[in-house]
């Protein structure tokens, strides 16, 4: 069988759309205005044999922005929701008996599985569908994604206006939060006004790991503060709400006891965020007020249960969520206090398999120029770097750590006791138990992965979920 290849004229074009050289047959199947490469069609079987499952690929650069911007604001899940189940499935199977078409006769090693990007049922991502969207396919996701990109959808949020306030809450392992924020003229790069921000830590997932459970007294904490958010969302007029479970709600059994609970309280259903879903709206929150001549960026996520990377420059390439956390790590391997040596050891080392992993699924680890850090764990940090004994964000925010200071103060907290770590100015008293956990993430992701600083931004998976809804 004679494969189309355009490498020779079009792969240097091609590589440099997708940050790195393609491992098999392809063909340019649609272009734009100039002639510059949209979508490719892949051989079904890379140069080693390998199965391709993904027969078409989106490489133009301005649409895969776009469509990523969408994936993170809840497309996959908005789109498969909207697409009929039978539809959609009928389409997988037209997706992968084409590609199989194509795989010669005499094949006997391995095949691609799956429909559209690789999967047998529902959405995986919107990259993928769009791409045989353009292509000619008849695929109804790729016609939902049209629909948006071009501005033909129907309008589902009649009476919510983006001059209304918008309210965002991250249930979260170790914390409650809260982002009031609203669209206005000259906001920044944000892309809104911020309201308000709060934050309480409690321990939604203290138990979890053991029991499979979230424990009465954790739902009860969350509940209390979620009253004391609906209070502040309605003396805001807050017309739209998205409120999210990460880690603690994905690994317990009775997390809709708790949705109830909150959905009574706020008013809205909390969505279950996967990990990638946690990294992507992160990367939108932390990365719309840098420039992209400083990428691409890694950002760290390090949570309660999970902690989540992903990289990218103007969007989300790739991400890769962990099951390790501060919690996570202190609950499992740290029983004393001050942590004995070979607790600090374990955490070191359950961490860096968990890198490692990281390495193999997202490859632009390696070539990413500056480590961001999010959440509690690293602006904890900062803040005993600086001495800062009542917490100021814009001290904080953007507030660079470099490797030799992030050493110092994790030798200089891993050898004290609760009480004595308490004396650092800049160290919360809700955090004391669990921030050496979390700085055997920090440490081990920038003597792993060579970073020596580390960009501290406390815009978030919260920034993402306002702008999500301006």
């Amino acid at each position: 069988m004679v494969v189309p290849d355009e490498r020779p004229t079009e792969g240097s074009v091609v590589e440099g759309l997708l940050g790195r050289r393609p491992e098999g047959a392809f063909e340019v199947v649609v272009r734009d205005d100039d002639g510059t490469p949209v979508v490719i069609r892949n051989h079904p079987l890379l140069d080693d044999d390998r199965p391709m499952p993904t027969r078409y690929w989106l490489v133009g650069d301005a649409l895969r922005s776009r469509i990523g911007t969408l994936e993170s604001t809840g497309g996959v899940r908005d789109a498969e929701a909207a697409c009929d189940p039978d539809e959609l499935a009928e389409a997988h199977g037209r997706y992968a008996a084409e590609r199989d078409a194509a795989i010669p006769a005499d094949h006997d090693g391995h095949r691609p599985s799956g429909g559209v990007g690789g999967t047998r049922q529902g959405v995986k991502c919107l990259h993928a569908h769009y791409a045989w969207f353009l292509a000619g396919g008849d695929d109804p996701v790729g016609r939902w994604v049209h629909a948006r990109l071009t501005g033909d959808a129907p309008d589902d949020s009649a009476g919510d206006g983006p001059a209304g306030a918008v309210a965002a809450i991250d249930c979260g392992t170790n914390s409650t939060r809260l982002l009031i924020g609203r669209a206005a003229a000259g906001a920044g790069p944000a892309g809104f006004e911020t309201l308000e921000r709060r934050m309480h830590i409690t321990r939604m997932g203290e138990g979890v790991d053991a029991t499979g459970r979230l424990a009465p007294g954790a739902i009860d904490r969350v509940v209390a503060v979620l009253t004391e958010y609906r209070e502040a969302m309605d003396a805001h007029g807050v017309t739209r709400c998205r409120i999210t479970a990460t880690s603690a709600a994905r690994d317990a059994a009775n997390r809709d006891e708790f949705f109830d609970a909150a959905e009574a309280v706020i008013g809205f259903r909390p969505e279950l965020l996967s990990g990638l879903d946690e990294g992507h709206l992160s990367f939108a929150g932390a990365t719309a007020e840098l420039d992209a001549g400083d990428g691409p960026f890694l950002i760290l996520d390090i949570g309660g249960g999970s902690t989540e990377f992903v990289v990218g420059t103007t969007e989300a390439e790739a991400a890769w969520s962990c099951d390790i956390g501060c919690v996570r790590l202190t609950e499992q391997w740290i029983e004393h206090d001050p942590a004995r040596p070979e607790e600090l050891v374990a955490c070191l080392s359950v961490t860096e398999a968990h890198l490692d992993e990281v390495r193999l699924e997202v490859p632009g680890v390696a070539d990413a120029r500056t480590l961001v850090g999010l959440a509690g764990t690293v602006s904890c940090v900062a803040a005993v770097e600086i001495g800062l004994a009542t917490y100021d964000r814009d001290q904080i925010h953007h507030f660079r750590l470099t490797k030799e200071a992030v050493e110092d103060v994790y030798r200089t907290l891993a050898t004290e006791d609760r009480g004595e770590r308490m004396a650092n100015p800049g160290m919360e008293e809700a955090r004391a138990d669990v921030i050496v956990g979390g700085l055997s993430i920090l440490v081990k992701v920038m003597r792993q992965f060579g970073f020596d600083e580390c960009l501290v931004s406390e815009s978030d998976i919260l920034d993402g979920l306002v702008a999500s809804q301006i």
